[in-house]
């Protein structure tokens, strides 16, 4: 949730905080150490970066001007732009973006996935409007600057009629108080919301989107994420003496290059789903939490449109005696397949081994899509939200 705690000013630094070269530095590093492979697109992008790190960490020397009614905050530099950065999945968008806010010298400084953060933007005007009236968004913008001067986006997308129509009053109100971000998508701002309900009283959004931040597209040269996954003999693993959460968690730091791990609710009608292990459009998962739970199509759907990549872990024998969590097991799969959800998984037993014979639903085609989920033409198919 929003850090509503007004940050101190921090003492003016030296200029030892503007390091020319640092986020290369670390790209290097990266690349020395095997996580990464060097790119030329990446590095492009990590210049123009740099440049936005070297802005930040000047403006985050100046004070912050506050009226004891009004609350006014400062403004950027005029030349202090936004970054949005888009292209195709697996070019290392999110890995480029993490190396820049983990070399970010400032504190009021937010990561977040764009999704999460606009269900607490959603949150936090109702909450307002249970307790006064009129519009909760310029203390909402208020707020938020309170606590970052910079944000990084994880995942910008904009399916929801509810976000298009309240983004450009909300993101104004940021730009004018001085909110800078880092955004990554899969869209260029011209294709967000496409064909999206009343699209025209969105378009202001993309217009100040596209004034107020560079738009950058990265086209590096290989899909870094299908190569992990053609990498692999087989993406389920058998487990031998309970060594399969350390094979999942292997995997999962190497598809987000050691990311940090944060916490996703995703709610579908009026209820909230949980989940404690994300990154990104990566969830790292178990049968249980994903079939234990009493969860049917329309949740799996939300789940399918949220992460390109999941991973399960714990996926037990089939048996009788757990039929109710087969049974969502199957509707879990025909989801992720329809949605070309790529998934790892560990198994106690081998994927071609599964048998599970009910009158209710078809197992074997649940098995023959499990296993064609491992074949690489389904792992070159574009994720589905």
């Amino acid at each position: 949730m929003f850090d509503f705690l007004l940050k101190q000013p921090q003492q003016k630094r030296q200029h030892s905080l503007i390091f020319s070269d640092l986020l290369e530095k670390k790209y290097q590093e990266l690349v020395v150490r095997h996580h990464i492979h060097s790119d030329e697109a990446q590095i492009n992008v990590l210049g123009h970066l740099q440049h936005l790190l070297d802005n930040v960490s000047e403006q985050d020397q100046k004070p912050l001007k506050q009226s004891a009614f009004s609350h006014i905050l400062s403004s950027p530099e005029k030349n202090t732009k936004s970054l949005y950065i888009f292209g195709d999945v697996g070019r290392g968008k999110s890995m480029l973006m993490d190396v820049f806010f983990e070399a970010c010298p400032i504190k009021s400084k937010r990561r977040v996935h764009f999704h999460a953060f606009m269900q607490e933007v959603h949150e936090y005007m109702h909450l307002w409007r249970t307790q006064y009236k009129g519009d909760p968004l310029p203390s909402l913008a208020v707020k938020i600057r309170q606590s970052s001067l910079l944000i990084c986006f994880d995942e910008f997308q904009v399916t929801d009629i509810a976000d298009a129509m309240l983004l450009a009053r909300l993101f104004t109100r940021l730009i004018n108080k001085g909110v800078i971000f880092v955004a990554t998508s899969n869209q260029h701002p011209d294709e967000l919301y496409e064909n999206g309900l009343q699209r025209d009283l969105f378009l202001p959004f993309i217009a100040l989107l596209k004034q107020s931040a560079e738009v950058l597209e990265l086209v590096a040269k290989e899909d870094y994420r299908l190569l992990h996954f053609k990498s692999m003999k087989s993406t389920f693993y058998v487990e031998a003496d309970g060594d399969g959460e350390e094979f999942l968690l292997q995997k999962f730091n190497e598809l987000t290059n050691n990311g940090c791990i944060e916490a996703r609710t995703l709610h579908v009608k009026a209820r909230a789903i949980k989940f404690p292990r994300v990154h990104g459009d990566i969830l790292f998962s178990s049968f249980e939490e994903l079939c234990g739970r009493t969860l049917g199509a329309a949740d799996y759907l939300t789940v399918a449109s949220e992460f390109s990549t999941i991973l399960i872990a714990s996926i037990p024998v089939l048996s009788k005696e757990i039929r109710d969590q087969v049974r969502r097991f199957v509707t879990l799969i025909d989801t992720l397949y329809d949605k070309n959800v790529k998934l790892i998984g560990t198994v106690e037993i081998p994927i071609e081994q599964f048998e599970f014979n009910d009158r209710d639903f078809d197992f074997k085609r649940t098995r023959s899509r499990l296993i064609e989920m491992q074949s690489e033409q389904y792992f070159q198919k574009k994720h589905l939200q």
